[in-house]
């Protein structure tokens, strides 16, 4: 299963009800359950992002769980795929 980081601001929708954030990640933990994937766990962050959270499932799923996400309007998102060691191991087998 992939592993993915995601990375995420507040929209001005999603800052004016910032005090529903934690209860809005909580529900989309649901989202990515019914689509397939699952969010491991999410961080509320200072700085250049607001959030970031970790998802495993197939590209798919968490592309399917990130746009529903996105069409609520409260976070813009950067997805980066991540590797365990192991993983990126077996890709410097080829390099």
């Amino acid at each position: 299963m992939a592993s993915y980081i995601v990375l995420g601001k507040f929209t001005d929708q999603g800052i004016k009800t910032v005090k529903d954030s934690p209860t809005r990640a909580e529900a989309f933990k649901k989202v990515c359950e019914g689509v397939g994937a699952r969010m491991i766990g999410v961080q509320w962050t200072i700085g250049a992002y607001d959030l970031v959270a970790m998802f495993e499932g197939t590209e798919e799923a968490v592309t399917a769980a990130l746009l529903k996400l996105g069409s609520a309007g409260n976070v813009t998102t950067q997805t980066l795929r991540a590797y365990s060691a192991d993983e990126f191991k077996a890709i410097l087998r080829n390099v």
